[in-house]
């Protein structure tokens, strides 16, 4: 099963965060009750291994981070791939990020050394056609400056993630207390 673990989003937060992105008439749109912020993607993973690190997250106390949104940005540089609200980096944040990828590699889940950028992704591209960039740029420059009020998510979640062609299908397979 297609796997990761992430922290929802209040819905005020992900329908603003829907509007912003919503002028836009290339990409695909994740819809706003797909949006979170990642903090370990598992891939595909036995069902076996997710319950074990399912066990191993509820018996951890994980640290409850502040998630503040400041702006918007792309991923991809000259051939931008996703449009996402970047999410300031917080050192509970971090640690929680980093308590999850240990417990997964605790059970055996080979997880890629990655850098944090932890962010919302809203629109992915696969390749702009002409005037999409100015588009894009535009949106950026007047949406860019973003922001959202720090707030402390209650809970992280495992999520399990099926691809259709119409996009990705989230359903939580479990939840975990902050704080």
């Amino acid at each position: 099963m297609r796997a990761f673990v992430g922290l929802p989003l209040p819905d005020d937060l992900t329908d603003r965060l829907e509007a912003l992105a919503a002028p836009l008439r290339f990409g695909r749109a994740v819809p706003a009750e797909n949006m979170h912020v990642t903090l370990a993607f598992l891939d595909d993973q036995p069902e076996e291994l997710l319950a074990e690190l399912h066990e191993e997250l509820a018996s951890l106390c994980l640290p409850a981070p502040e998630i503040a949104v400041a702006g918007l940005d792309v991923f991809g540089g000259n051939k931008p791939r996703l449009l996402f609200a970047s999410v300031r980096q917080d050192d509970a944040l971090t640690a929680l990020r980093n308590k999850v990828r240990q417990a997964a590699r605790a059970v055996g889940i080979d997880l890629p050394h990655e850098r944090f950028r932890p962010h919302i992704s809203l629109r992915r591209f696969h390749r702009l056609r002409a005037g999409e960039q100015q588009e894009l740029d535009h949106l950026i420059a007047a949406q860019g400056a973003f922001a959202w009020p720090a707030f402390q998510p209650p809970e992280c979640a495992m999520i399990g993630s099926t691809l259709t062609p119409e996009g990705a299908q989230y359903d939580t397979l479990a939840t975990y207390p902050l704080g």
